[in-house]
């Protein structure tokens, strides 16, 4: 306990008391911090976790080829330039409908890519609906009991054709995915002949058809192209960087100058998170901030600055101080000469009045102070 005297405290010791509050407010802030700026649901971009995506994220911003951003409002598609956008819809929580649905369309029919990624719910099939594209997620589970990761609900679907978008990729790591039904499409990836849909409890019985299905399609829609994945778990954390998943969705974005993720109909970002991307698209509210920010420097700095003249003065002998310093006992307001008088009666009862007035005299004298430092 000795070696940490006077660090903590006042020369006496560890001051504990105040060492565990300093923990715990430092506790509160980390804790109030990572659930402000994190999120939990699934396929979250913020999301840390093994379902969320927020290594798909990073990868897509620390890419210097590209310039990715969160897309909240689908009103944000209509400041894109459309033909150098590639915009990502990944499991979307809730239908695109009315003027949602429209701007998608109009993205795509100036030139945007879309890349869909469904497996189970029918909101990404009614989206590729909207925007005339012809491939659909079946809906159904994939199973592969010949060529798989964990198991045969996580096929690894090696049937990979010579495509601009497939570049460097020889399969896909699936997760509990789905089939893509392309219509006119153009299949991209497709399983090993061993696959078969149906419900994870059936087990494999000649009923079952066993062949090639196809995972990833990619169709011309206007004057854009729509890519439709059947499984968007390739995309989360757990799963992005299994063989070939990362190169597969960054080949989705390598020819393009912008890419997106629109979660306008996806969970919430989190609260700071969504505040600082408040604050950069709102030019006033950027200036309103600063503003504040450097008023409050300001003022900080002042009393920083006081504080620590008055410290460095107080430990400076008398006859270097200030004179308001001097006269008034460091900050402290010094004593009438009535009070002077009637400390000293109490403390020295045996001395007389000459006595007690010519020690007033000495108090007041401006060089008292400076003599007694020598």
């Amino acid at each position: 306990m000795s070696w940490y005297e006077g660090v903590l405290g006042d020369g006496g010791g560890i001051d504990w008391p105040r060492v565990l509050l300093l923990a715990l407010v430092v506790t509160v802030l980390v804790a109030l911090g990572t659930v402000a700026a994190t999120s939990s649901s699934s396929f979250g971009l913020y999301n840390p976790s093994w379902d969320g995506t927020s290594e798909l994220r990073q990868d897509a911003a620390d890419d210097p080829a590209v310039e990715s951003d969160l897309l909240r409002d689908t009103t944000e598609y209509t400041e894109l330039p459309a033909n150098e956008t590639v915009a990502f819809v990944i499991a979307p929580d809730e239908p695109y409908t009315g003027d949602d649905a429209e701007r998608v369309r109009e993205f795509v029919a100036e030139g945007g890519t879309l890349v869909v990624l469904e497996n189970f719910g029918t909101d990404g099939n009614a989206l590729l609906s909207d925007v005339g594209a012809e491939a659909r997620a079946n809906g159904q589970l994939l199973r592969d009991e010949r060529h798989h990761f964990r198991g045969p609900t996580m096929p690894v679907a090696t049937g990979v054709e010579n495509h601009t978008l497939t570049a460097g990729v020889t399969q896909l790591t699936l997760n509990y995915g789905t089939a893509i039904e392309p219509g006119n499409a153009t299949v991209l990836v497709a399983t090993s002949d061993f696959a078969y849909l149906g419900p994870e409890e059936d087990e494999l019985d000649n009923q079952d058809e066993l062949r090639s299905y196809p995972v990833a399609t990619v169709e011309n829609v206007s004057e854009g192209q729509v890519v439709v994945v059947g499984d968007p778990s390739i995309t989360i954390n757990a799963m992005y960087d299994e063989p070939d998943n990362a190169p597969f969705v960054r080949g989705l974005y390598a020819d393009a100058d912008h890419v997106v993720f629109d979660r306008s109909h996806g969970a919430d970002v989190p609260p700071l998170t969504g505040a600082v991307l408040t604050i950069r698209d709102s030019p006033l509210l950027q200036l309103l901030v600063g503003t504040i920010g450097i008023g409050l420097v300001a003022i900080l700095s002042r009393i920083t600055v006081r504080s620590g003249l008055e410290a460095a003065q107080a430990r400076l002998p008398a006859r270097y101080r200030p004179a308001e310093s001097r006269h008034s006992g460091q900050g402290v307001p010094s004593l009438s000469d009535a009070e002077r008088a009637a400390f000293l009666r109490r403390r020295y009862p045996d001395w007389d009045e000459d006595q007690i007035q010519r020690m007033i005299t000495a108090f007041n004298h401006p060089r008292s102070e400076e003599e007694t430092d020598e």
